[in-house]
């Protein structure tokens, strides 16, 4: 069917992330750094989302899309609100160097913080993961002795680091930057940093 629906420019976009959050239905998510429409059916046509944006990356056109599925949007915010964590403990200080959900894993390790300043986190960073938290600043520890036993030890896939711009974070990365070099092992791994505001830098 031919109806209203939201374009976005890829070229305007900054990747704040502030379209994505507007967007009651879930159809705007953040990819490679970018906004995307995922799905012409998850889009209501109201715009909600341009208001929000910076840059004016976002409008509206008119063309062929799917129509508007109220039904799969609601089951989708259902599922959204389901818990992604897959194993206890989850505190860096607590977790033990060795344990069967290590094996093949992909390893979240995040700043306490960021799981509260960035509201999806369980879907855009716990799922998938075996999630490891930490504060270096309030556990006034080194994390890295612990953290390359971790990654010495067990088959790790992938190491995703996520902080908060706040300095303090820093720890942290530092932290796994040494636990990756100590460890022996060459394993992909990258950094999200969060920002004060819930947006991804």
């Amino acid at each position: 069917m031919i109806r209203k629906i939201i374009e976005i420019d890829e070229e305007k976009c900054i990747g704040c992330g502030a379209c994505a959050a507007a967007c009651h239905e879930g159809a705007i998510g953040m990819v490679d750094g970018k906004a995307k429409l995922l799905r012409d059916d998850y889009c209501d046509g109201l715009g909600d989302c341009l208001p929000t944006c910076p840059t004016g990356a976002i409008s509206f056109v008119e063309r062929e899309a799917a129509a508007y599925d109220e039904a799969a949007v609601l089951a989708a915010k259902e599922k959204e609100q389901e818990s992604q964590l897959r194993q206890w403990p989850v505190q860096i200080k607590l977790v033990p160097v060795r344990a069967p959900w290590f094996d093949g894993a992909n390893l979240l390790v995040a700043a306490d913080c960021t799981a509260y300043a960035y509201a999806n986190f369980h879907q855009d960073f716990i799922k998938g993961h075996i999630t490891l938290v930490g504060c270096p600043k309030l556990d006034a520890v080194d994390y890295s002795d612990k953290l390359t036993e971790i990654l010495r030890n067990n088959d790790i896939r992938s190491v995703t680091v996520v902080r908060m711009e706040v300095p303090c974070c820093g720890g942290i990365e530092t932290a796994v930057k040494i636990a990756l070099q100590d460890s022996g092992k060459f394993i992909p791994w990258n950094v999200v940093t969060i920002a004060i505001d819930g947006s991804i830098l």
